[in-house]
């Protein structure tokens, strides 16, 4: 790959969490970095010990030190190229968590001939040495960054590049029909068709719905990876901000007897069963004179039509069933692809067993006492039944990245350009021309066609030492 980012340095940087820990790990990558490690890695006698002799996938303690000032005990795992992460020469020494001991052994290494790694490197440079593609690589990202076992799952099969195959075989049977035109173009004289024009219209269809069951899916990769989010709307004194706290299971919110405590949207997150939630508390839904509570109240139905699912919480002594039939018509306009939950709150006041059979028709009504802890444990287990019927099957390939997205969409519409070119009986050299563009879109994805603007955009975003 040609890239002004390709150099032979030997880098350095902390792999591990700043701050103080049992263990920190100091990785090193370049063609330098056993020989640079050799240099002041010792025996605990201070004999010098030759981690050239030794086999890749090795650990070895001694010390770390400089000149006769031992910094560290240390164990050294040695990763000879191609045979490593960078698919450079790779070492990765575990020192003690101590910040001062590995800033030490960080500056020795530099004084040895290292330099400080950019953030992303150690990735971006598995990236251009062939051992990840450009998906699988900003897969690495989102895997260390993954909160819940669902976004975990997805990043994992990202990274052992589940998405980037799928791509590469869309990829590889345009290339097939594009080389075939490319050939008639050769033969242009002599009107001759190599690529049969049905077959490739059948080809683009097939794409053109694998490409939109991924466009599609990137909603619900949006929300596993950040989040789902859940407001939780009501009348002033529902217990709205009570039934965060509990969900939370700290206090976030203020808990007030006063009506319209709450005149803006708090938002936390809560991680049930592996699913990620982001849990929103909103101002109460009332008629109000104060401005800046009704400002509160407009951000509410706001956060209604942004939400996946949306809870009306109502106290239950205080409602009668064509009341509550009214506000559901009044939220729903609002929901767009969201759902409605009903809770009815503080069912610990007295007996409801009149109540239970009053809402009877709203089959899926939870009942609970958010001051109480009840039926908070039913609610959790709605939430999540709600996320496992809406989204799509978690080991299919989902996409969870705005510019893989992007990308998917500018391959969809050069897709149509084909169709239309086919259908119109344009000639081959156009029809190239459409086939290259969606080739180049796809190609963006896995990094077969990439920038250096586009790959430094990328890889900052990634910690040092990753």
């Amino acid at each position: 790959m040609n890239s002004s980012l390709i150099n032979n340095d030997t880098i350095v940087a902390l792999a591990t969490p700043q701050g103080i820990g049992a263990i920190g790990v100091i990785r090193l990558s370049g063609n330098n970095a056993i020989a640079i490690c050799n240099t002041v890695f010792s025996t605990k006698s201070l004999n010098k010990k030759d981690l050239n002799i030794y086999k890749s996938h090795t650990i070895h303690f001694g010390v770390i030190h400089d000149e006769d000032v031992i910094l560290d005990e240390v164990l050294v795992s040695l990763f000879k190229g191609p045979h490593s992460y960078t698919s450079e020469n790779t070492v990765e020494i575990s020192c003690h968590g101590s910040p001062f001991i590995q800033q030490q052994i960080i500056q020795l290494f530099i004084k040895q001939g290292a330099r400080m790694a950019n953030q992303g490197e150690f990735t971006l440079r598995a990236f251009l040495n062939g051992k990840l593609d450009l998906s699988q690589a900003e897969a690495v990202a989102d895997l260390i960054s993954s909160n819940s076992a669902t976004s975990h799952q997805i990043a994992i099969q990202q990274m052992r590049g589940g998405f980037s195959s799928k791509i590469k075989l869309l990829r590889q049977n345009l290339i097939d029909f594009a080389s075939l035109i490319e050939l008639e173009l050769d033969f242009s004289e002599e009107d001759v068709e190599f690529a049969d024009r049905t077959d490739l219209k059948n080809l683009v269809n097939s794409i053109q719905r694998i490409v939109h069951r991924l466009i599609e899916s990137f909603e619900v990769g949006n929300v596993i990876k950040n989040g789902i989010p859940v407001a939780i709307v009501g009348k002033p004194n529902a217990g709205k901000s009570t039934l965060l706290n509990v969900l939370l299971n700290e206090d976030r919110a203020i808990v007030s007897d006063i009506p319209g405590t709450t005149r803006d949207v708090i938002e936390d997150e809560i991680n049930i069963d592996g699913v990620l939630f982001r849990v929103i508390d909103t101002a109460g839904i009332r008629e109000t004179t104060d401005i800046i509570e009704s400002i509160g109240v407009a951000k509410t139905f706001e956060q209604i039509k942004l939400s996946s699912i949306a809870i009306y919480l109502f106290d239950v002594h205080e409602i009668s069933l064509n009341e509550l039939k009214e506000i559901v018509s009044e939220i729903t306009p609002h929901l767009n692809s969201s759902q409605l939950v009903l809770v009815a709150n503080k069912i610990d006041k007295e007996d409801m067993k009149y109540t239970y059979r009053e809402f009877e028709e709203f089959k899926n009504m939870i009942f609970i006492s958010a001051k109480e802890h009840i039926g908070i444990d039913d609610l959790k287990k709605y939430l999540v039944k709600l996320f496992d019927n809406k989204t799509i099957n978690i080991t299919e390939t989902i996409v969870t990245n705005a510019r893989h997205v992007e990308a998917l969409r500018h391959t969809n519409m050069a897709l149509l350009k084909i169709l239309d070119g086919l259908n119109n009986n344009i000639t081959g050299d156009f029809l190239a021309m459409d086939i290259r563009q969606a080739l180049h879109y796809l190609g963006t994805i896995t990094g077969e066609i990439s920038s250096d603007d586009l790959l430094t955009n990328i890889f900052s975003r990634f910690c040092i030492g990753k």
